[in-house]
């Protein structure tokens, strides 16, 4: 049991340095009120390939990363108070 709880602790303190390294590398999304009022369209190549660019990966693996941090905490909360 000790073993288990050494490599998912582990495994636990990769995936906050990957987290914190991923959503300091990320842009800021800015188009709130502007966006609104210049009537900027949505509806370009971009924004339709939106997830295949390095920003869309980088958000689609810090939303994985993040639900695997949720996942351990809940499983090694389990593990230590067994």
């Amino acid at each position: 049991m000790e073993i288990a709880k050494t490599v998912l602790a582990i495994i636990y303190f990769i995936n906050i340095i990957a987290i914190v390294i991923l959503a300091l590398i990320q842009t800021k999304e800015d188009s709130g009120l502007s966006s609104t009022l210049t009537g900027s369209s949505t509806d370009n190549f971009y924004e339709k390939n939106k997830g295949r660019t390095k920003e869309g990966k980088q958000k689609r693996w810090t939303i994985i990363l993040s639900i695997t941090f949720a996942i351990l905490t809940i499983a090694l909360g389990i593990l230590w108070m067994a």
